[in-house]
């Protein structure tokens, strides 16, 4: 399935199996996953639990949700910078001198 294809629910299925007492490579072979997919989801989980050190899920959701907003105002301000840039070769600062009359 692709990077984040498989649902909450399923990969806490998938881990407790893992923690009843089944391999890895049972699991994954029986459900058609990688043992990898399994590996990093039981890591993730122990992060959540405060087991391991690392980023929460939580936390990397709003991290990701954070570089997106950046990502937005950069783009935005770059629109904003070449308008002024466009508008300032056509009009004339206030303030400036005007042509006699």
């Amino acid at each position: 399935m692709g990077r984040r294809g498989y649902p909450p629910e399923f990969r806490r299925r998938v881990l407790d199996l893992v923690a009843s007492g089944r391999s890895v490579a049972d699991v994954a072979r029986d459900l058609g996953i990688s043992e990898e997919s399994i590996y990093s989801w039981r890591r993730q989980d122990r992060i959540d639990a405060g087991l391991v050190p690392g980023l929460t899920s939580t936390e990397k959701a709003e991290l990701a949700a954070a570089k997106r907003r950046i990502a937005e105002l950069e783009a935005e301000l770059a629109v904003h910078r070449r308008a002024s840039e466009l508008l300032g070769n056509v009009v004339p600062p206030k303030g400036g001198s005007r042509p006699s009359r």
